[in-house]
């Protein structure tokens, strides 16, 4: 927030507020100046459409002025040093506040979150306590923030990074078009503002964020790069972990009292088992693996795969190549999204930086549409008369808006129309944006192939009806081995069994997506059952995650205890709890099929939980949960049992 002793030129402030999103501005005035007038008719605004923020607030043109008017007057009088009238305000007014400002209603817990938003930032690094340290696994959106909050609290920590640089999967996902799917302003920490460049980060951006970020933090002297995580194994006798890495072919092990795997779900690509691979006289590369020297001007393309990659890649690619053939195994809903290119204007950047409350509103309004908003739809109602093309009655609208949307954007193809159309209800997969992908396909020169690809050529790529399609590159927008969370590290537990074996190929779960028994002090960041599977902020996760370890951690050392193991009775109940909610979901209905779910049926990767439910949980770790061990003093395995 600005130092109100600093006036801002009243010019700049008008063309500021000129720009302001309306339903934020007025929760902006309420606060400032307690006039509750800003929450009842002519002022009220109109409900959000789908994903859109709503910028006007659905008002006329005179009460837009008249509002935009009244809040010049009330910032300048807080720059004067005129105290704000509704700081925080009480809880029913935070209720009834929230809920003028999305037009809807908003469960009153959500009030709790905005208080965190409306709260000062974090506190500076405490001084590193001696006698306690962290390996963390990973230098990404987790890796980076684990790093962050453990300084916060004096606890040492050391960040092991495979790659040349921090970033994780925004460090190696450098293809054309690459983006996130989640509004910028919401797809970064609480507590790092930016002036973001686009309202949908590019990776570039993004990327440049988590340096400044790392750079601003002081991360650099704990961050370890070009450095491998080989094993970590429990030392029951010593309390920790040994942890080997290697770098330039030398080895080395360490001892930590801690590890937190920041690996994530996205670390490993998947590649199809495509007989030819090594036969295709082109480059062939997974989209993660994009060359940074490839051009693609005047080449015949071929993408095997229609997910989230190749949404962005081949709208990206489509009017340089010759002719792009983009192979397509399932379609996905698509929702519009007018803003996905748009750029942030600066007078934004000075919204988010001189006027108080604007910033929390604006993430807290973005976070409700794009987090929870959607979750009640999301649930099976076995009362539903139409179980095979949607979930219930709103999913079911759900469903006519995004066809509605698909027939406008291929109005005159049918044909294209046909092979767009989903099959299964609305969010069973990931749901994606239109990035100009209804705009790619309808071109002459890009063929969407229907007809899985079976195999490679020297020349081109094979379709399962027996048709060649001829091409001089072949990206493989296949994914990644989500269900196979952190096998590219051996973690080895108090009993000697590995993670690997506990959870096999496919089959991981951990309480809250963060520990499980058998591996003391081991915690998980972007672990089982915790990714955002209908859409939001993956960063907010992480912050709930990241607050749970390291509020335990903070506890463990300021009690003198050494080892803290998640009771295995707690462990198992929560698994049955988040399987038995899963089962009422979108993700297991029998006419779906995504990467969430393993072999079994079991939804492996996504939670299950409202935003909400999960920062409730993850926001005060009980001890009472764990078996815990003061330091020198462990316990035999009998006695640890229940």
């Amino acid at each position: 927030m600005s130092d109100p002793m600093i006036l801002p030129d009243e010019t700049r402030l008008r063309a500021a507020i000129a720009d302001a999103n309306v339903p934020t501005l007025l929760m902006v005035l309420v606060q400032l100046t307690g006039d509750l007038q800003w929450l009842e008719p002519p002022y009220q605004p109109t409900r959000p459409r789908g994903l859109d923020d709503n910028s006007t607030g659905g008002l006329s043109e005179r009460d837009q002025t008249a509002v935009r008017e009244a809040a010049v007057r009330a910032i300048l009088r807080w720059h004067d040093g005129a105290p704000p009238a509704l700081p925080m305000p009480d809880r029913e007014l935070m209720s009834r506040m929230m809920q003028v400002s999305v037009s809807e209603p908003v469960p009153p817990e959500y009030g709790l979150l905005l208080v965190d938003e409306l709260s000062p930032p974090g506190v500076e690094p405490a001084p590193e306590a001696p006698g306690f340290s962290v390996a963390v696994i990973g230098a990404g959106v987790s890796g980076l923030l684990a790093a962050v909050r453990l300084r916060e609290v004096g606890i040492s920590c050391t960040v092991f990074e495979r790659d040349d640089d921090i970033g994780g999967t925004w460090y190696y996902n450098g293809y054309p078009g690459a983006g996130v799917d989640t509004p910028s302003y919401i797809y970064s920490y609480s507590f790092f503002p930016w002036d973001w460049k686009t309202h949908f980060g590019r990776r570039d951006d993004v990327l440049e964020y988590l340096r400044a970020m790392a750079d601003d933090c002081g991360l650099s002297p704990c961050i370890e790069l070009r450095t491998t995580v080989s094993s970590a194994v429990y030392d029951a006798a010593a309390q920790g972990w040994s942890v080997t890495t290697v770098r330039d072919d030398v080895s080395r092990t360490r001892r930590f009292d801690a590890v937190i795997s920041a690996v994530g779900q996205l670390n490993v690509p998947s590649i199809p088992d495509l007989p030819g691979l090594a036969d295709f006289r082109g480059p062939v590369f997974h989209s993660s693996q994009w060359p940074a020297d490839l051009d693609v001007t005047g080449k015949r393309v071929a993408v095997i795969g229609t997910g989230a990659s190749a949404m962005q890649i081949v709208p990206a690619i489509a009017s340089r190549t010759s002719h792009l053939t983009v192979f397509q195994r399932s379609p996905h809903w698509i929702a519009p999204s007018a803003d996905y290119f748009g750029e942030v204007r600066p007078t934004v950047h000075f919204l988010m930086a001189h006027v108080p409350y604007y910033r929390a509103w604006y993430r807290w309004r973005l976070g409700w549409i794009f987090n929870d908003k959607t979750h009640a739809s999301l649930q099976i109602d076995p009362e539903w008369p139409h179980p095979e093309r949607a979930l219930n009655a709103v999913n079911d609208r759900h469903r006519a808006h995004f066809t509605n949307y698909l027939h406008q954007q291929l109005a005159g193809r049918p044909d294209l129309q046909a092979k767009a159309l989903p099959n299964y209800p609305p969010f069973g997969k990931r749901m994606l944006l239109d990035n100009g992908w209804y705009t790619a396909i309808r071109r002459d020169d890009v063929s969407l192939e229907t007809s899985r690809a079976v195999a490679l050529t020297s020349s081109g790529v094979r379709a399962a009806s027996g048709t060649e399609h001829p091409a001089d590159v072949v990206v493989l927008a296949t994914g990644f081995e989500s269900l196979k969370l952190v096998q590219t590290v051996e973690i080895r537990g108090r009993s000697g069994q590995t993670l690997r074996e506990l959870w096999g190929d496919d089959d991981g779960w951990a309480y809250l997506g963060v520990t499980t028994p058998d591996f003391p002090n081991l915690f998980f960041l972007y672990g089982p059952g915790t990714s955002a599977g209908a859409g939001g902020s993956y960063i907010f996760l992480a912050e709930c995650q990241v607050n749970y370890v390291v509020s335990l951690l903070d506890t463990m050392r300021s009690r003198g205890l050494a080892v803290a193991e998640v009771r295995r009775e707690i462990s198992d109940a929560y698994k049955t709890k988040l399987d038995a909610a899963h089962a009422k979901m979108v993700w297991t209905h029998p006419g779906v099929s995504n990467y969430y779910r393993n072999e079994k049926g079991r939804v492996v990767t996504n939670s299950p939980w409202r935003f909400i439910d999960y920062w409730q949980m993850t926001r005060s770790p009980d001890l009472a949960d764990f078996e815990t061990e003061p330091a020198g003093e462990e316990k035999s395995p009998r006695s640890r049992q229940g």
